[in-house]
């Protein structure tokens, strides 16, 4: 490890990261964007530690390649690109699915792949790959804070990377052996105590430095998914909130047999669970998908509106022709995103659901935005009410 650093003993993640962090900045091996706290650090010479990753077996082998989109890894991405291998970054944050594929246009010259391996490049020439995307991830490629020779990686703290990788498992899209590579400066490499490792965080199995490539040999098993029973009710919702496309997913771990209970789901869900909308299973309208007739249903999906309040519509669109209306109940049950009534038009592609009210209607949008069902991802906004002989439509007027 580096003469300059080394964890002391009883220091903690946060303690490490604040450490290599300071250093970066202190030596003046920081670059920009700075300062480097709070990020994955950019640093002198790691565009030299990027090019070292053509000289890896694994690298000239794989054909389709996941590196993150942080400044450090730019050198990579270029290099992915140059080598004519496909490259996925995962969308920032996750907020609008697990990766963008760069398409560079065709014939691109040299300058315009460097603008492609860019965080510019990133938006303008990516494409969204669903999850339904079969993407067969050959090669990881992850920024760090810091990493020991024995592949323990230490991460900003906010779990992106390791959810990611956990989320490309359930996905299918990487085996237990896609190896996984990180690019740091020599001073990050330093030995990390193994208690502060959860079953949770990912490890790597080459680190590139501007004067060295590491083998780490790495025993300890990767992550084999997302642990949903070590995940708190509550910092889930934290995260649908920022990571739409975590609700698909784990919608198709549960349809696929899986336990997706959350840690301590039941005693906050006992509270709040409606016996009403579960009980009742509507039977689907089989047929109605095929025929393309539209279908209006006003069964107790949710409890019956009362009176005559006011009703707020929201449209569903992009709805694949795969998907039938019993799935589209069954992921509206589990969003408790029940609409007292649906009005299911699956030869347009699209539906309508009626709330009581704007504010259900509006919650009923939020934690259905991002789902991802039948390979597309859904669009669903409230639409403008416009009531015409029972039928609901779209009004294009702002």
């Amino acid at each position: 490890s580096s003469p300059q650093l080394c964890s002391p003993p009883g220091a903690s993640k946060q303690d490490v990261r604040q450490k290599v962090w300071d250093y970066l900045e202190s030596s003046g091996l920081a670059e920009f964007p700075r300062p480097v706290h709070r990020r994955i650090p950019n640093f002198k010479g790691s565009h030299q530690a990027c090019c070292s990753i053509k000289e890896l077996d694994v690298f000239n082998r794989a054909s389709e390649v996941k590196v993150d989109p942080d400044k450090p890894l730019e050198g990579v991405r270029l290099a992915v690109l140059q080598a004519r291998k496909t490259l996925l970054v995962p969308t920032p944050r996750l907020r609008t699915g697990l990766f963008n594929r760069i398409v560079p246009p065709s014939g691109a010259t040299k300058e315009i792949l460097r603008i492609c391996a860019t965080s510019q490049g990133i938006k303008e020439y990516s494409v969204p790959v669903g999850l339904d995307g079969k993407a067969q991830v050959d090669l990881v490629v992850v920024g760090s804070v810091a990493v020991s020779e024995k592949g323990w990686r230490i991460g900003k703290g906010e779990g992106y990377a390791d959810m990611e990788y956990a989320m490309m498992v359930s996905m299918g899209a990487v085996q237990e052996d896609t190896p996984v590579i990180t690019i740091v400066h020599d001073c990050q490499v330093l030995d990390i105590a193994e208690e502060l490792l959860g079953d949770h965080d990912l490890t790597v199995d080459y680190i590139l430095t501007p004067t060295r490539t590491i083998k780490t040999n790495c025993k300890r098993p990767k992550p084999r998914g997302i642990i949903w029973h070590k995940a708190s009710y509550l910092c889930y919702h934290e995260m649908l909130e920022k990571i739409p496309i975590l609700k698909s997913l784990r919608y198709r771990e549960k349809q696929a047999g899986k336990d997706v209970t959350l840690q301590d789901e039941h005693s906050d869900l006992a509270k709040a669970s409606t016996p009403a909308a579960e009980n009742s299973r509507p039977q689907a309208a089989t047929g109605s998908a095929q025929t393309g007739q539209h279908h209006v249903e006003s069964d107790s999906l949710s409890p019956r509106l009362e009176g005559s309040g006011t009703i707020t519509t929201v449209y569903v669109g992009n709805i694949p022709p795969s998907v039938r209306v019993s799935e589209l109940k069954s992921a509206l049950r589990e969003f408790h995103a029940a609409p007292f009534r649906l009005n299911w038009q699956g030869a347009q592609h699209r539906a309508f659901l009626d709330y009581k009210d704007k504010a259900t209607a509006e919650r009923a949008v939020s934690s259905l935005k991002g789902l991802s069902l039948g390979g597309n991802t859904w669009r669903v906004e409230l639409a403008n009410n416009q009531r015409n002989k029972g039928q609901v439509e779209i009004n294009s007027q702002k």
